[in-house]
Order: C-alpha cells, then structure tokens, then sequence
C-alpha cells in the first residue's frame, strides 16, 4: 500500500513542486489565483500558490507555481491537469519543476504556526488535535534580562513556554518549547502590559511549532491518517519536574517582525520543456 509521509515543514523538493503556464493574459492575477487553488487543492494539502506575470521578452500572461506537501499528489496533480483547459480557451501546461535549491535550503525550516494548523485540519479535523500550555514563564525579572547595563530605562521582556500537543484519536502527545523577548525602551506600563501579552503569545505559538516539529502523518492510499510522534525524554517528564526545563540561552526565540517562512523561500523553478 502507497504512503506519503506529511512533515510539518517547509516543502522545498522539485518533486513537491508544479509550473504551470500558458495562462491567457485576459484574466486578473486574482482570478487566476483563485482558479489555480481551486484546481489543484482537489489532489491535496497546498502549502503555496503563487502567480506572476510572464518576463516581458515573453508573450503576455501568466505563470504560477504550486506547492504540495507531498511528493505523490504533486505527481497525481500534474497528470491530470496537464493539457487541459480549465477556465481558459486553451489548455494549461503543467510540469514537475527542476530546479536546483541551493545548498542551504537543503534543512528545511519549521511550518509557521498559521500554516501547522492549516495542515493538521486539512488531515486530522478541526477536532483531532488541540494543544494546552503545560508551563508559561516569565523571564522577565532574572538579573541579566531585567535591564540593559548602562540604560535603566530599557527593560527585556521574556517568555517561556511549554506546550502539549494531543492526538486524542491517536492515544498520542508531544511538547515544544518556546521563547520570546523584546526590548523596551521607557515605554508606560500599558505599554509594558500590552507587550507582555502579545509575548506570551509569540512563545505560545512557537512552541507549538516546535511540538508540531517531531510528528510525522502517514496518510495511506485508502486516505485514512496515522500520527507518529517523535517522544522526547523532556516529553515524558512530570508537570512537578519541570522547573529549569526551559533554557533561554538554547532556545531560539521570536522576535517582533519576524517573518514567516512563506515569504523568505525564494523560487527557484525550471522545468524540461
């Protein structure tokens, strides 16, 4: 029986990856955006859709690039949309991608919290999953991160968390971890109070993708969906055993205006004509 293995990061393979073009120019960018997701989401999870205007040394229209998460659909996607017409006069080209990633793409990144959640509905239900903070920490008053030496007006907010996440169908849970900080600078203590929620929160959702990090979906060809997760021994450890468990100096941590995955991966497509 076939089985595609789901991770919950970044899909970077040429195998996981679709060019499509000879898109005609009468259409808008957001009809055919639309039109391209609603075609291909039928052969599985999405993780990107983008569409571009042809280079001007070509003919005008369009071109788009579609991103699964699995190899298998992606393969599945292009033999049944390939030649076809769809919502235009003339059929759609539709190619498995080439391209060569550069070396340092090779590690893939985490899923962004948004898109973790997107991905675990799409195979598991909203009611197949649910997560719950098992420890949130303030950091916030040790000694080195309470102020900056020489400036008592900047202060560094810091936050901890543990989380569980739990595949009640499953029998099945893991935990992350996740860390947050900000510097303010004399802010009031609105200010300071505002900050400190919107920081429980950044450390919150990153450890929910550091917990989404060790499982696995291995969805089967009949479609039914089976959990794997990797188990740590800080997994296993007793809610009363968890002091010092979060080390701030080791965790990467999110800082406001990071940026999500989606928009840092650059494309890098070609495919044999």
């Amino acid at each position: 029986m076939d089985v595609d293995i789901i991770e919950f990061r970044v899909p970077i393979e040429n195998n996981k990856t679709l060019f499509v073009w000879d898109i005609q120019p009468t259409f808008s960018e957001a009809f055919i955006y639309e039109s391209i997701w609603n075609i291909f989401c039928k052969f599985g999870a999405l993780y990107l859709v983008k569409v571009c205007p042809n280079a001007t040394v070509a003919k005008p229209g369009f071109y788009a690039l579609v991103k699964y998460f699995s190899p298998a659909q992606a393969s599945k996607a292009q033999k049944a949309t390939h030649g076809r017409a769809f919502f235009q006069s003339f059929p759609l080209k539709v190619k498995l991608s080439t391209g060569q990633y550069p070396t340092f793409f090779h590690n893939a990144k985490p899923l962004s919290h948004s898109k973790c959640q997107e991905l675990a509905n799409h195979y598991l239900g909203f009611n197949g999953w649910c997560t719950h903070i098992v420890r949130l920490k303030d950091f916030s008053s040790c000694d080195d991160a309470a102020t900056s030496p020489g400036d008592p007006q900047v202060t560094t907010l810091k936050y901890g968390c543990i989380v569980e996440l739990t595949f009640p169908r499953h029998g099945l849970s893991c935990r992350g971890v996740g860390v947050a900080e900000e510097t303010v600078n004399g802010a009031g203590p609105d200010v300071v109070l505002l900050k400190r929620g919107k920081l429980q929160r950044w450390a919150r959702d990153k450890g929910v993708v550091n917990a989404f990090e060790k499982v696995l979906l291995l969805v089967l060809g009949n479609g039914k969906v089976i959990v794997e997760c990797r188990v740590e021994r800080d997994d296993v450890l007793q809610d009363e055993d968890l002091e010092g468990l979060i080390k701030v100096n080791n965790i990467p941590h999110v800082a406001p205006g990071d940026q999500e995955e989606d928009e840092a991966v650059e494309w890098d497509v070609s495919v044999n004509m």
